[in-house]
């Protein structure tokens, strides 16, 4: 496995593990209906944490798998931001801008 995938896989299971530590790791997956028209970052249908969860971490999961691309560049961070504003997501935040750092 290249640097790129073992970090990207590392910066996965620290997102997951913050997700869960404030709350916001569900065990049961959604509806499949959530994931059609989502949106960007699946704005229409669930919150930024959940689409996180069922959608960002399992896709970098499936791309190391794959052995597959990363895109060239990465703006969750930006999103994060402007939806996760209080204190308490500081830390969730921060791993996000170092995951869009590994492609930018």
């Amino acid at each position: 496995m290249s640097n790129q995938y073992e970090l990207a896989a590392q910066k996965a299971d620290e997102i997951e593990n913050e997700l869960k530590a404030l709350g916001h790791w569900k065990n049961t997956p959604p509806d499949p209906a959530i994931f059609v028209n989502m949106g960007a970052f699946g704005s229409n249908t669930m919150p930024f944490t959940s689409w996180l969860q069922f959608v960002l971490i399992p896709r970098i999961r499936q791309i190391i798998d794959e052995k597959d691309k990363f895109p060239g560049s990465s703006s969750v961070a930006v999103v994060a931001y402007r939806n996760l504003e209080e204190d308490r997501y500081e830390t969730l935040n921060r791993l996000l801008s170092e995951f869009d750092a590994l492609f930018n």
